[in-house]
């Protein structure tokens, strides 16, 4: 199930977006097209991610996969706990697996984004 209270991007990021405050993370789908997670590069915090641009790398037994920012914005904080349990992404992509928080998020960067309903119909049309 694909949880309404965030937004999506065509290449399966997720983000919850609070105010001018963000979190970033990985779909369901995207968790478990790569299979098993063995590693996560994070970006530093301080960092500045622009939209749509790589931030991250998921890798795992089977590939590694860039992972691009569906919001711009100065990333404010990594999930730590990744680096000695990437598993976390698979396990829960949508708590406590997630990758980054950013701040600074502008009003209108969210706009382009998919809802839960328009990601699901994105994720339908391509199991056909």
């Amino acid at each position: 199930m694909v949880p309404k209270d965030r937004k999506y991007t065509r290449e399966h990021e997720w983000v919850l977006v609070e105010g001018e405050r963000a979190t970033i993370g990985i779909t369901d789908y995207a968790q478990r097209a790569l299979s098993d997670i063995t590693y996560v590069e994070l970006p530093v915090v301080g960092a500045h991610l622009t939209q749509g641009k790589e931030f991250a790398v998921v890798e795992s037994a089977k590939a590694a996969s860039d992972v691009f920012a569906p919001v711009g914005g100065t990333v404010t904080e990594v999930n730590s706990a990744l680096a000695d349990n990437p598993e976390l992404v698979n396990q829960d992509p949508y708590g406590k697996g997630w990758l980054c928080r950013v701040s600074g998020v502008g009003p209108d960067e969210h706009d382009g984004l998919l809802s839960a309903d328009e990601y699901e119909q994105l994720l339908a049309e391509e199991a056909l």
